[in-house]
């Protein structure tokens, strides 16, 4: 049986360390529709968000950052396990953003997901949590 999460994997990184060295135990897997994140040592830990729960990404890079050709990238989330996480400290970090943003709204379009549709559903849990 074919493995189709290694078939569609688009973009891989790992958090760079000092000088800008992979040196870290937190990986990050952009495959079409998902982002994993895949962190530690002794215990792992793999997060999976869903493209298309991503309502907004911006792009961060620190002093140090910029020095090192890095970047760390912020996203909010409609995801439960993970309404806000960043992509810290990767290479090529504008290009990732942009090809991010892209396949968000790709995969938004491909779902007809809309932002109002999280913004409804946030309103109407708290609203049955106030009754």
């Amino acid at each position: 049986m074919k493995n189709e999460t290694s078939a569609s994997l688009i973009w891989s990184d790992r958090k760079r360390t000092l000088f800008g060295l992979p040196w870290s135990f937190t990986r990050y897997y952009l495959y079409e529709n998902k982002l994993i994140i895949d962190t530690g040592f002794f215990s792992r830990k793999e997060e999976e968000i869903r493209l298309y729960r991503i309502m907004d990404i911006s792009l961060k890079r620190t002093l140090e950052e910029r020095l090192f050709g890095l970047g760390t990238i912020h996203c909010c989330s409609g995801d439960k396990t993970a309404p806000e996480f960043n992509i810290k400290r990767i290479k090529l970090s504008r290009e990732v953003k942009e090809r991010l943003s892209d396949m968000v709204e790709s995969e938004r379009q491909r779902r007809r997901v809309g932002t109002r549709e999280y913004m409804d559903s946030d309103i109407d849990g708290e609203e049955e949590m106030h009754e």
